[in-house]
């Protein structure tokens, strides 16, 4: 076994710090020196849930980059000093229909999660990125192009391969008529990536506070959802919608802004909701979801992020802070993702 440093959950709003053993790297491992972890929504839902008095360890962090520090002998992908990135899926079954479609985040036996998960070969729990040093198979690592911020491109391997997801599989291309409804750390990356991918694309917020940070993500447009005369006029403009809001809300005003034959993909909430049939109807309209990405979807976002040097916007601060991190983006006090500098637990 390895032994590391990492922040391993005392409660449900609390970290501390403390060692932690890793596997020795398998035939097809690497071991990763995890320099930037991003902070995202599910780590808090995780900790919310967790019980301190359960034996099960709780390690947060699925979103993160650092540099390959050993490999196993059947690698050959990578080399010890190459610069990776790991998101929120580390194992699939292969095996399966969606594994063979190349969308592990499918996997019909459930994929692997990077924390809280359950190895497929030893039937341990997968500890996460809060900690320095990860082990991982090899096919579940990704080349982190040289162009990209390492700290800047964590939120990407989470909340940048979720927006992905729907923005390829829904044919979105230059011409296309695309609203992100939510500017937070889902949404922004989803106007940057609509942006780049051709789209007109348009905010949806609650008020016009947002104006100026939609536009200065490449935005040409923001609708107040809170403005009935604004949504009046959307309706029936965009060929997707692209809903990031976490909380529980009415769809219908959304889907009202879908055009024929257009789709809502729901993102941020995940929970039941409630839909007319009638707001499907008319117009043809589809309503959809979308969650994390496969191997070829992650990579080709990855090349995509490259090629238009997009990357999260973020802001750092030492591990030592996480729970400050959490309790912050409790409050949506970020623009538009925390990220952990893990070097402090050096």
């Amino acid at each position: 076994m390895r032994t590391t440093t990492g922040w391993r959950a005392a409660g449900p709003t609390t970290l501390r710090r403390t060692p932690l053993e890793r596997r020795d790297p398998r035939p097809d491992d690497i071991a990763v020196r995890v320099d930037y972890c991003g902070v995202c929504h599910t780590d808090l839902h995780a900790l919310r849930s967790y019980d301190p008095h359960t034996r099960t360890p709780l390690v947060p962090g699925h979103e993160f980059t650092g540099v390959v520090a050993g490999i196993g002998p059947e690698v050959t992908a990578f080399s010890v000093g190459d610069r990776v990135a790991v998101g929120n899926i580390v194992d699939s079954c292969g095996a399966c229909a969606m594994c063979e479609a190349g969308q592990e985040n499918f996997c019909h036996a459930f994929p692997t999660l990077t924390y809280g998960g359950t190895d497929r070969q030893d039937g341990s729990t997968t500890l996460g990125g809060y900690s320095r040093e990860y082990v991982v198979r090899d096919a579940f690592a990704y080349p982190l192009p040289s162009g990209l911020d390492p700290a800047a491109t964590a939120p990407l391997m989470c909340a940048g391969v979720t927006v992905w997801e729907p923005l390829r599989s829904l044919g979105v291309r230059p011409g296309s008529r695309v609203a992100v409804a939510g500017l937070g750390g889902l949404g922004h990356l989803a106007v940057k990536m609509a942006v780049a991918l051709g789209a007109t694309t348009t905010v949806i917020s609650r008020t016009q506070d947002k104006r100026d940070d939609a536009r200065e993500l490449g935005a040409h447009d923001l609708v107040a959802s809170t403005d009935a005369r604004q949504m009046a006029r959307a309706r029936d403009s965009f060929d997707v919608v692209i809903d990031t809001i976490s909380a529980p809300h009415d769809l219908a005003p959304y889907l009202r802004l879908v055009a024929m034959d257009g789709t809502l993909s729901l993102l941020g909430y995940l929970g039941p909701v409630t839909v007319e049939t009638t707001d499907l109807l008319i117009g043809r309209k589809k309503l959809s979801s979308a969650g994390s990405g496969g191997r070829r979807a992650t990579a080709e976002m990855l090349r995509f992020c490259a090629d238009h040097d997009i990357t999260a916007d973020i802001e750092v601060l030492p591990s030592s802070q996480v729970d400050t991190a959490l309790d912050r983006l409790r409050r949506h006090d970020v623009r538009y993702r925390f990220v952990l500098d893990m070097s402090d637990l050096d």
